[in-house]
C-alpha cells in the first residue's frame, strides 16, 4: 500500500471549522454522569438529555436567546434570534411546528470552532449593528472529578459595537419549565408530570428564573428542577410567558422584546379565547410547560464589547433502578416495577439553584483551570490537530447518557446509547477493556468499575458475571463468563493501581484478582499448557475455539501484571506461579500462533465451528499488547513479531475506499471513506461463516491497532488510522462527538486516549512514585501529559545544539515524583 497520506497532511495542525452546513455536529454541555445538553453548529440549542435517560434529535419547545440593537443611524431596532439561518432538509409532516419559530429573523451566517470542553460560535450578519460570537462550556478540569461533574452549561455571548455611535444592546435567554418533564406529547411538545411554577430569585449580584414542580415530591423519579441565571445590572425579565391559547404567549413575547429590548415581568389580557380551545387539549392551543425569558441590556460605545453570560442548571436526582434496554426492560419500567437510585451529584447540591450558587462563585476557577486545560491540549501543541481532536472528542462520552455516577460515587456505563434508551447494558468489561479516558482522566472514577467487577460481580470460584448488574442490586446476570473481559479487567487493575498509587486498592482487590487467575487457567487453559484452547466467549458476541492471539494474548498480559502485583504485595507464592506460566506460555504462543508475519488462530477444522477466524489477519490480534502498553509493562511477545503483526494488520485490513469490500456486516464505513475492518483473509483460508462483525469498522479497535503500530516505531500507519477516523467525523456525515458503533458515543472510542500515551511513550506509576516520557521523535515537540498526581504541558526544544526537555504544570504537583524524559 502506497502512502495515503501526505506528511504535511499527517502533521497538519489546521484547527477544524465548521460552517453552518455541519448539521450533524452536536457539541455536549453538561457533567460527568449529570445528563446533557448539545449546541450545533448554527448556535441553537438541543437534544435535552438532562433527565437520567437518551433523548437524542429532542428539543425544548422555546429555547432560545435573542438578540436586540438600536441605535441613532438605524432606520429602526432589529431583533434577531441568535442562532443562523436554517439549512436543509426542510422535511416534516406538519413543516415546522410553531414553537420552533423558523420564521423568526436569524443570524445571516456561523461558524464554529471546539476546542474541549469551550466551542465558540461566531455569526455572521450584514443587517446588525454589531458583532457577536458565543462560547460555552461545563466546567472540565482533570483529576477533580467533582468539578467536572457539575449539572450546567455555561454560555457566554461577546457582543461588540461596531457602528460609529453609540448602540444599545438587549440580549435576552428563554427557557420552558420542563422541571417535571416525562416526555413528549404527537405535537413534539412536552409532557409533565406535574403542574409546575417559576420563580425569580436573586443572590449576590446574580439573577435567575428558578423552575420547579408544584406537588411531585422529592423521590419521585419525575422529580427535579432547573434554573436559567445571568449576572449584572440592568437585568430584564418575564418570570412567566403570557398563558394564552395558539401562539398567543410567542406573538406577546416578541412584541415586548422587540419593542423596547426590555421585558414585561407580566402580561395581563380581558380578550376573550377561542371556543374552540374549550374542546380539545392540544398542547399547541394550551400549552403544559411555563416558559421565562430573563437578560439584561447594555449601551456599548464605539468599538466597544461587553460580555452577556448566562448559566443553565439542572437538578433531577433519581434515576431508574435497573438497566433498561430491551423491549422487556422497558415494559417493567413502564408497569413501575423498578425502584430509584439517586445521582451522584443529588448528594453534592440541594437543588439547581444551589448548583447555580456554587458555579458563580467558583466560576473564575472553574473556569480558569478549565481553560487551562483547553489551551495545554490544543493551543500548547505540537501534534496534528486530528490526534487532538480524536483524544477530546471521546471524552463526551463521559458527559453523555452512556455514562451514570451513582450517589456511592460509582461509575458506570452502557456500550452505547440509542436515540432514546441504553444499548449494551452493565459496564461490559469485554468493551470497556479499550476504553482509556476515564481511566487516565479521572482514576478515582474507574476505581469505582474495579471494584464493582471483583468485589461484587466475581464469585468465589473466580468467574466475573459479564454484566454489572450488581449495581442496581439486580440479579446476576447469567451468561456464559467472556474470557476477554475478566482477563482484561486483571490487567485493569494494574493500570489503575498504578495511576493512583493506592496500595489499599490493590490489597483489597488482590484476593479475588486470584480467584479470577485461578478461574481462567482451570476454565480456558484446558491442557494446563499456558496457552488458552478452552471455550472463549468475547466481544465478538461469539466463542473463539482453541489458541488464538486475541484472547491469549491478554492473558499473557494479565499473568505478566499478576506477577508484579504479587511482588508489591510480597505474595511470593503467586509471583512465581504467574512469572513462570507467563514465561512459558509467552513462549509457546510465539511458538504456536505466530506465523512468520501476523499471529493466527490454530484450528486444525476451522468449520468445526462457527464464527472462527483461523489464518485471518484479526485487527484485535495483539488486544493484550495494548493492554499492557496502557498499563506499562511493554512488550509481552516478540518485539520484531508483535511490529510485524501490526505492519501485517495495516496492509491487509486499513482500507483506502469501501466500494469493492463484500462485505454483509453493518457499515460504519461507505464510499470513498478510509477505514480498518475487523477481519481479512490474505492468504485464503476464510471459513464458511467466518468471524461475527468481520467486516466491520469499529473507531475502538482502529484505535487499538493505531496504538500498537506507534508503540512498534510504525508511527505514520498509526497517525494514517487516526486521520481516517476523524475524517469519517468530520460534522457534514457523523457527529464528530459521537463516534459509533453499537449506539452513540460507544465507549469502546475511548481507546482513542491511548494515542496519547504511544506518541510521549508516557509510562506514569504513582505507587512507585515514576513518570517517564520518551516521545516517538527526538526532534521538537510540545503536549499536554497527565498522569495520577499532576497534569501540565510537557516540551522538548533545541537550544544551542541540545534538545532541552521541561514540564510545565498546570494542575496537581510532581514534587515527590521522579521524572525521566
Amino acid at each position: 500500500m502506497g502512502k495515503v497520506f501526505t506528511k504535511e497532511e499527517l502533521y497538519d495542525r489546521t484547527p477544524r471549522v465548521y460552517k453552518r452546513e455541519a448539521s450533524e455536529v452536536r457539541f455536549l454541555l453538561g457533567g460527568i454522569g449529570t445528563g446533557n445538553f448539545s449546541v450545533n453548529s448554527r448556535g441553537k440549542f438541543l437534544d435535552w438529555e438532562i433527565f437520567n435517560w437518551p433523548s437524542k434529535n429532542t428539543k425544548f419547545p422555546l429555547t432560545f436567546f435573542a438578540i436586540r440593537t438600536e441605535n441613532e443611524k438605524m432606520d429602526r431596532p432589529i431583533s434577531k434570534i441568535l442562532e443562523s439561518r436554517l439549512v436543509p432538509p426542510y422535511t416534516s409532516s406538519h413543516g415546522y411546528l410553531q414553537a420552533e419559530l423558523v420564521n423568526l429573523p436569524r443570524m445571516e451566517d456561523s461558524e464554529m470552532m471546539c476546542e474541549y470542553p469551550f466551542a465558540r460560535v461566531d455569526f455572521k450578519d450584514s443587517e446588525l449593528p454589531v458583532q457577536v460570537s458565543m462560547e460555552a462550556y461545563t466546567p472540565f478540569i482533570p483529576l477533580n472529578t467533582d468539578d467536572s461533574s457539575i449539572p450546567c452549561g455555561i454560555i457566554r455571548y461577546k457582543v461588540k459595537n461596531t457602528a460609529d455611535c453609540r448602540t444599545k444592546v438587549s440580549l435576552v435567554g428563554t427557557l420552558p419549565n420542563a422541571s417535571a418533564f416525562e416526555g413528549y406529547d404527537v405535537i413534539e411538545n412536552l409532557k409533565l408530570a406535574d403542574s409546575v411554577k417559576n420563580e425569580y430569585r436573586e443572590f449576590d449580584n446574580v439573577s435567575g428564573l428558578y423552575y420547579e414542580p408544584e406537588h411531585l415530591k422529592g423521590d419521585h423519579l419525575r422529580y427535579g428542577n432547573m434554573a436559567i441565571l445571568t449576572s449584572g445590572d440592568n437585568i430584564t425579565y418575564k418570570t412567566q410567558w403570557f398563558d394564552g391559547e395558539w401562539v398567543d404567549g410567542i406573538q406577546d413575547f416578541w412584541d415586548d422584546f422587540t419593542e423596547d429590548g426590555l421585558l414585561e415581568k407580566e402580561t395581563q389580557s380581558d380578550s376573550v379565547g377561542c371556543e374552540f380551545a374549550q374542546f380539545h387539549n392540544f398542547s399547541f392551543l394550551k400549552r403544559r410547560e411555563k416558559i421565562g425569558s430573563i437578560g439584561s441590556w447594555q449601551e456599548l460605545a464605539p468599538g466597544e464589547e461587553k460580555v452577556f453570560e448566562f448559566v443553565i442548571t439542572w437538578y433531577f436526582p433519581n434515576r431508574v433502578k435497573a438497566w433498561i434496554e430491551f423491549d422487556e426492560d422497558y415494559e417493567k419500567f413502564r408497569r413501575g416495577e423498578y425502584g430509584t437510585v439517586r445521582n451522584y451529584y443529588a448528594g453534592k447540591f440541594k437543588d439547581a439553584w444551589d448548583v447555580g450558587q456554587y458555579v458563580y462563585r467558583n466560576k473564575e476557577r472553574l473556569e480558569k483551570e478549565s481553560r487551562n486545560f483547553s489551551e495545554a491540549m490544543f493551543c500548547r501543541t505540537t501534534l496534528p490537530y486530528y490526534v487532538i481532536d480524536a483524544l477530546t472528542a471521546n471524552i463526551t462520552n463521559l458527559r453523555s447518557n452512556l455514562c451514570f455516577r451513582l450517589e456511592d460515587g460509582t461509575f458506570g456505563g452502557f456500550e452505547g446509547i440509542r436515540d432514546y434508551i441504553g444499548c449494551g447494558y452493565g459496564s461490559v468489561p469485554h468493551v470497556w477493556n479499550y476504553a482509556q479516558t476515564a481511566a487516565f482522566l479521572f482514576p478515582d472514577l474507574e476505581k469505582t468499575m474495579r471494584n464493582v467487577e471483583f468485589l461484587r460481580e466475581t464469585d468465589e470460584e473466580g468467574c466475573m458475571s459479564t454484566r454489572m448488574f450488581s449495581v442496581f442490586d439486580q440479579e446476576r446476570y447469567a451468561m456464559v463468563p467472556a474470557c476477554d473481559g475478566e482477563l482484561g479487567s486483571i490487567v485493569r487493575i494494574y493500570r489503575d493501581f498504578k495511576n493512583l498509587g493506592d496500595v489499599e486498592f490493590l490489597k483489597n482487590i488482590w484476593p479475588k484478582a486470584v480467584a479470577a487467575m485461578e478461574y481462567a487457567l482451570r476454565q480456558w487453559d484446558l491442557d494446563r499448557d499456558y496457552v488458552l484452547d478452552g471455550q472463549q466467549n468475547t466481544t465478538y458476541d461469539i466463542e473463539f475455539y482453541g489458541p488464538n492471539p486475541m484472547t491469549d494474548s491478554i492473558f499473557l498480559a494479565a499473568l505478566k501484571c499478576c506477577e508484579e502485583m504479587a511482588e508489591i504485595l510480597d505474595d511470593e507464592e503467586h509471583r512465581k506461579k504467574y512469572g513462570e506460566a507467563y514465561e512459558i506460555g509467552a513462549r509457546r504462543a510465539d511458538e504456536r500462533m505466530y506465523d512468520g508475519e501476523y499471529y493466527v488462530q490454530v484450528q486444525e477444522d476451522i468449520d468445526k465451528y462457527k464464527y472462527q477466524f483461523g489464518k485471518g489477519c484479526l485487527s484485535d490480534q495483539l488486544l493484550g499488547q495494548y493492554l499492557a502498553y496502557m498499563a506499562g509493562i511493554g512488550e509481552i511477545l516478540p518485539k520484531e513479531h508483535v511490529r510485524s503483526a501490526m505492519e501485517s494488520v495495516f496492509r491487509y485490513n486499513f482500507k483506502t475506499d469501501f466500494y469493492h469490500t463484500d462485505s454483509v456486516h453493518r457499515a460504519y464505513a461507505i464510499n470513498d471513506e478510509r477505514g480498518m475492518v475487523v477481519a481479512t483473509w490474505p492468504k485464503g483460508g476464510r471459513p464458511k461463516f467466518p468471524l461475527s462483525y468481520a467486516g466491520e469498522v469499529w473507531t475502538g479497535v482502529e484505535y487499538e491497532a493505531a496504538v500498537n503500530l506507534i508503540y512498534s516505531g510504525c508511527v505514520e500507519e498509526g497517525l494514517t488510522i487516526v486521520k481516517a477516523i476523524r475524517d469519517r467525523y468530520d460534522g457534514y456525515k457523523r457527529n464528530p462527538f459521537s463516534e459509533i458503533e453499537s449506539g452513540h458515543h460507544y465507549c469502546r472510542a475511548m481507546a482513542s486516549w491511548g494515542i496519547l500515551n504511544a506518541l510521549l511513550g508516557l509510562k506514569s506509576d504513582m505507587y512507585r512514585r515514576t513518570l517517564s516520557i520518551h516521545p516517538f521523535t527526538d526532534k521538537e515537540l510540545s503536549s499536554f501529559f497527565i498522569c495520577g498526581k499532576a497534569w501540565g504541558v510537557y516540551s522538548q526544544k533545541m537550544e544551542d545544539g541540545k534538545l532541552v526537555k521541561s514540564i510545565d504544570v498546570l494542575y496537581g504537583t510532581l514534587e515527590d515524583i521522579i521524572v525521566e524524559a
